[in-house]
């Protein structure tokens, strides 16, 4: 009885594309931790140009989806269609033209995504008990400490917390491209042996 043994193929190591790419990585790395930086120290302005991005980008999905409905205005999908495009456009211009309360009412959607995020987490560690689960339960805890501070101080806290997120997400993952493209630029890749 013969044995067939099956072998899972090895992971595509990318490093050796990635080499010759990881100047351009390390300079995007850098630009996304000196805008973060910058966004950290005026969390005004990087609150309110987040939320008029947004806008923007909600307005020009609303156009599309108008462009779209139009198109199959004769389908079964065009009520739906027009529905949502409706919505993107509504919330997209109120986002630009009040940019203040859009930072309000997203801080507050926010603060209860953090807070439904918390409870979760500390629920299922407390519940399941998995390899690691007070690291899950810690992060719950944060989670609903940043809520807490959140909504404690709403609506002034919609005047900064957009922005400080962001600049911490761009500091993070600048960071995260600055460290890759060290690590890339060191890998000395195996040099295949002669026969």
């Amino acid at each position: 009885m013969s044995q067939h043994l099956t072998t899972s193929p090895l992971p595509f190591d990318e490093r050796p594309s990635l080499q010759r790419v990881w100047g351009l990585m390390l300079v995007l790395g850098l630009v996304s931790v000196v805008v973060g930086l910058v966004a950290i120290s005026s969390v005004f302005v990087a609150t309110l140009a987040s939320v008029m991005v947004l806008g923007g980008l909600l307005v020009i999905v609303g156009i599309t989806e108008v462009i779209h409905a139009i198109t199959v205005r004769n389908l079964k999908g065009f009520a739906i269609h027009l529905l949502s495009a409706a919505i993107y456009l509504v919330g997209g211009i109120f986002m630009l033209e009040d940019p203040v309360q859009a930072a309000a009412v997203l801080t507050l959607i926010i603060s209860a995504a953090l807070f439904v995020a918390g409870v979760l987490r500390i629920v299922i560690a407390a519940t399941t008990q998995f390899h690691g689960w007070s690291w899950v339960m810690f992060n719950g805890v944060v989670d609903l400490v940043l809520a807490g501070m959140i909504l404690a101080k709403w609506p002034d806290s919609s005047l900064w917390v957009i922005g400080l997120f962001v600049g911490i997400d761009l500091m993070l993952q600048g960071w995260s491209w600055v460290f890759l493209a060290l690590t890339v630029r060191a890998y000395d890749a195996p040099r295949p042996t002669v026969a």
